[in-house]
């Protein structure tokens, strides 16, 4: 099942206005069904009530299949916010090894001791997100504007102290998402030593929220096994696998729960996906710079800057299972 969000066409309320209504993909994959507002406005609600609304959301699945549910909204041409365009937490893992020993080196720092054993994880914004063709803003080019191309999940309620045998279970929806980074705010703020904040601004996501079962062998061991392909100005940019997780979702769950409970709604990312084999290219240009600097001696590639553009897709057996996320930098 592939759920999306759209705008709500006369909104009427605070809610209207910022969490949209909810969408099913037909299974022609060429139009969507409305799902009856008095059920589940949006999808934060259909979420907080999953035991119910997953049966009823299938209910409406299979009678669009059979024709007997209308399938009003054409999906070329529609407008879609993020699936979830604001919820109660947003957290993000980096459980790619390869990524995380670059990123350091391109800040002069060495990666922690337990690498290998405890995962990095901070909670960024929440409160909205931007759709998956939404202009990316830049205030500031000496910022450095960076894309990083991310697998995540959406959580049921995951109670403090679950573990990763039981995290499974609360995996309830899977993301493509920007998590957009200003990397050149980044090193300061670490430095202080009190966290991310100005250095992480609003992420995207691609249209579709899609369920684990509607992936079939392609998700297992708490990781998707499909390639990330991001296209950098035309020219693809990097399709390293995500299947190279170090930390499974399941792992990165047991970590996030061990001191509060996670309410349900809460996107856990994966991490910009990499992969320890340079030719399949790169997920964020941070990776490529320091790549660069290690071969070349030289940094050549700049940040993101006005104009340029990022699309990020995933495919499976030639189709594309999230959508895409096509965005282009603007000043505003």
């Amino acid at each position: 099942m592939k759920l999306a969000t759209i705008p709500v066409e006369h909104p009427k309320t605070v809610s209207d206005r910022r969490d949209g209504r909810l969408v099913i993909l037909a299974p022609d994959r060429l139009s969507l069904g409305l799902v009856p507002r008095e059920d589940y406005p949006n999808l934060l609600d259909a979420l907080e009530r999953w035991e119910y609304a997953e049966p009823r959301l299938r209910e409406i699945e299979k009678a669009l299949a059979d024709g007997a549910w209308p399938a009003t909204e054409p999906v070329e041409g529609a407008r879609f916010l993020a699936p979830l365009p604001r919820t109660w937490s947003w957290l993000d893992g980096s459980a790619f090894i390869q990524h995380i020993v670059l990123v350091r080196k391109a800040r002069g720092a060495e990666p922690p001791e337990d690498l290998k054993t405890v995962p990095l994880m901070y909670q960024g914004i929440s409160d909205g997100f931007l759709g998956p063709t939404d202009d990316i803003p830049l205030l500031d080019p000496s910022y450095g504007l960076d894309f990083e191309a991310e697998v995540a999940v959406v959580l049921d309620d995951v109670p403090l102290g679950t573990t990763a045998a039981d995290a499974h279970a609360h995996i309830k929806l899977l993301l493509l998402m920007n998590d957009v980074s200003l990397r050149m705010l980044i090193p300061r703020e670490l430095k202080a030593g009190f966290g991310f904040f100005h250095g992480k601004p609003v992420s995207s996501f691609a249209p579709f929220a899609v369920t684990p079962d509607a992936l079939g062998a392609a998700w297992k061991d708490g990781r998707l096994h499909l390639e990330m392909r991001s296209s950098y100005n035309g020219s693809l940019f990097g399709h390293p696998n995500a299947k190279e997780m170090f930390f499974g979702f399941h792992q990165l769950i047991e970590h996030a729960a061990k001191t509060r409970a996670l309410p349900a709604g809460t996107i856990l990312g994966s991490g910009t996906v990499s992969n320890e084999d340079e030719s399949v290219g790169s997920s964020c240009l941070a990776e490529k710079r320091m790549l660069e600097q290690i071969h070349n001696g030289t940094i050549v590639t700049p940040f993101m800057k006005v104009g340029d553009t990022i699309e990020i897709e995933m495919l499976q057996d030639g189709e594309s299972v999230f959508g895409k996320i096509a965005q282009t930098v603007t000043t505003e």
